[in-house]
């Protein structure tokens, strides 16, 4: 069995595969510190109370855009797993040639949802994942990362709103009735939601247009990216568990070369 964990700026998601077949997803806040103890209680409570057998995961994968909590993490692997754990970074072969200026700038979370959605839906490909931030990132049909755009996340978005301003209250990020908002909450919504509606709407058809890929399809991914997708006719498939599905293949690839 294979334990994929991808550590997020918001949330650490880890998933849990038999094969090809994930067997169940959990969550955990990253921004709690924690020592190694901690995250590998943590860890087998979770896959213990979900009914996996913590002695039957045979390897671990981590992809982190989240270095500070790196140390603990993999120390609770080694202990509590007794596994020494691949992490998705430089030297490790995924099967996509990044051919950007930097490559070593691009964050391992990026890297994996673009071998995902190469692998599972073909190239070129643009991918979006909708966390913490909003990134887009376009696959080439040869398997090449050729570019990236960042945003601030819908949550995020919302977050500096309400926190800037200090007479607006959180709210629920949904989409409201009507774009004609009558009062606070849905007036904020309608702007968060609506306005990254078009902002999608928008990079996509500028990253078709200045790629010379019209033709290219579009796959999008993370917690909040469902919302949005319903509504942008552009977004040709959503998938929640892309990145999950991206730390198998990547850990597939790698066993295939030892």
């Amino acid at each position: 069995m294979l334990l994929g964990i991808d550590v997020g700026n918001t949330n650490i998601t880890l998933g849990a595969f038999d094969g090809e077949e994930l067997l169940g997803t959990f969550r955990m806040t990253t921004k709690i510190a924690r020592t190694s103890d901690e995250y590998g209680i943590f860890i087998c409570d979770l896959l213990e109370h979900n009914g996996i057998e913590v002695s039957k995961v045979e390897a671990v994968i981590i992809a982190s855009v989240v270095p500070d909590i790196m140390y603990s993490l993999n120390s609770a692997v080694i202990k509590y797993l007794k596994k020494e754990p691949i992490i998705v970074g430089p030297g490790i072969r995924t099967g996509i040639k990044i051919i950007t200026e930097n490559p070593r700038q691009i964050g391992a979370d990026r890297i994996v949802d673009a071998v995902a959605a190469f692998e599972l839906y073909g190239g070129p490909v643009i991918v979006i994942d909708f966390g913490t931030a909003t990134t887009y990132d376009l696959v080439l049909e040869d398997g090449s990362y050729a570019a990236g755009v960042t945003a601030p996340g819908i949550q995020t978005a919302a977050q500096s709103l309400w926190q800037a301003a200090a007479k607006l209250p959180k709210f629920e990020i949904a989409k409201p009735k009507s774009i004609l908002a009558k009062e606070t909450i849905s007036s904020m919504q309608a702007g968060v939601v609506y306005g990254y509606i078009g902002q999608t709407e928008y990079i996509i058809r500028q990253m078709k247009k200045e790629s010379g890929l019209e033709q290219v399809k579009v796959v999008a991914t993370g917690g909040l990216g469902k919302l949005i997708a319903q509504e942008v006719e552009l977004i040709d498939v959503y998938d929640q568990k892309l990145t999950l599905q991206g730390l198998r293949l990547i850990y597939q690839r790698v066993m295939s070369r030892r």
